[in-house]
C-alpha cells in the first residue's frame, strides 16, 4: 500500500521515521515542497496553493492515504483536502492537549512556524485547552531554514536559541512543544540549554498512531508487502541524484 508524505522540506522525515517503526511495510511517497520551502513565513493563500498541488501530484501516484507531515500546511488547508480527496487525509497538531495535562502547574510553551501560531485552527486548539492561561508561543522561523541548509553547528544553534528564550523565565515552564516537524532535529540542543524540569514533546508519535488507525479503519485489505520503500520527490521530481537520497537517508536511519 502506498502512502503518500507531504512538507515544505526536510521536517517531514521525523515524522516518516515514526512511520516506518509502526508502518514497516508499506510504500512511501515523500513529497518535499523545496521550490516554496520555508512555508511559516509566506502568505496564506500562496501557501494554500503550494500544498493543493503537492496532494494533487502525491494522489496521482497511486497513495491510498496521505499524511500532512508540516504543522503549517495542517493548520491552513486541512479542512479543505478532506473536503476535496476522498481518502483519509491526516495532519499536524501542536501537541498542546498532552503538554497542559502534564505541566504540573507550570506554563506551557509551543514553539512553531509565524503562520501555524496566528492561524485560527491553532487559536481555537488553544482556547479549548488553556483554561487555566498558561500556553505561550514563540516563532521560530530561522530554526526551519536552519534545517533545510542541514545547519546543526552547535555554537550557532546555540546561540540562536539562547537568544530566543532571553526574554522568558524558564523556570516558570514545565513543558516545551515542538509545533514543526523541523524542530526535532534540534532537540538535543533544547535539552542542553534547557532547564532539566522541562519536558519536551512533539506530535510525531501520536500522529502516526492516527494514520496507523486511520488506514485499519478505511481498508480492510492492505498490501504490506513493499518493505518500507520511500521514493523521493522534490516539489514533484522524482530524486535520482545520489547525494540528495543519501541525506535523506541518512536522516532516517539516524
Amino acid at each position: 500500500m502506498k502512502i503518500g508524505f507531504l512538507d515544505s522540506g526536510i521536517g517531514g522525515l521525523t515524522v516518516l521515521k515514526e512511520a516506518l517503526k509502526i508502518l514497516p511495510n508499506h510504500e512511501y511517497i515523500y513529497y518535499a515542497d523545496t521550490e516554496n520551502v520555508p512555508y511559516g513565513i509566506k502568505p496564506k493563500n500562496e501557501v494554500k496553493n503550494y500544498i493543493f498541488n503537492a496532494v494533487d501530484f502525491i494522489i496521482k501516484q497511486g497513495v491510498k492515504a496521505v499524511l500532512i507531515a508540516c504543522n503549517t500546511a495542517t493548520s491552513i488547508a486541512i479542512k479543505d483536502l478532506r473536503q476535496q480527496y476522498n481518502i483519509p487525509i491526516i495532519g499536524m497538531e501542536p501537541a498542546v492537549k498532552p503538554a497542559v495535562e502534564n505541566c504540573d502547574g507550570k506554563r506551557v510553551l509551543v514553539l512553531a512556524t509565524p503562520l501555524t501560531l496566528k492561524e485560527e485552527k491553532y487559536q481555537k486548539l488553544v482556547s479549548r485547552l488553556d483554561s487555566k492561561d498558561i500556553v505561550d508561543s514563540l516563532p521560530l522561523p530561522e530554526l526551519v531554514e536552519f534545517a533545510e541548509n542541514f545547519v546543526f553547528d552547535e555554537e550557532i544553534i546555540t546561540r540562536y536559541l539562547k537568544d530566543k528564550f532571553a526574554p522568558y523565565n524558564l523556570n516558570a515552564y514545565g513543558t516545551i512543544v515542538l509545533g514543526c516537524t523541523h524542530f526535532p532535529f534540534y532537540k538535543s540542543f533544547f535539552r542542553e540549554i534547557l532547564p532539566a524540569h522541562i519536558d519536551i514533546i512533539d506530535g510525531n508519535l501520536a500522529t502516526v498512531k492516527h494514520l496507523k488507525r486511520s488506514i485499519e479503519e478505511r481498508y480492510s485489505n492492505i498490501s504490506t508487502d513493499s518493505q518500507g520503500k520511500v521514493n523521493f520527490y522534490l516539489s514533484g521530481n522524482k530524486v535520482c541524484e545520489d547525494v540528495v537520497l543519501d541525506k535523506y537517508m541518512g536522516i532516517l536511519k539516524s
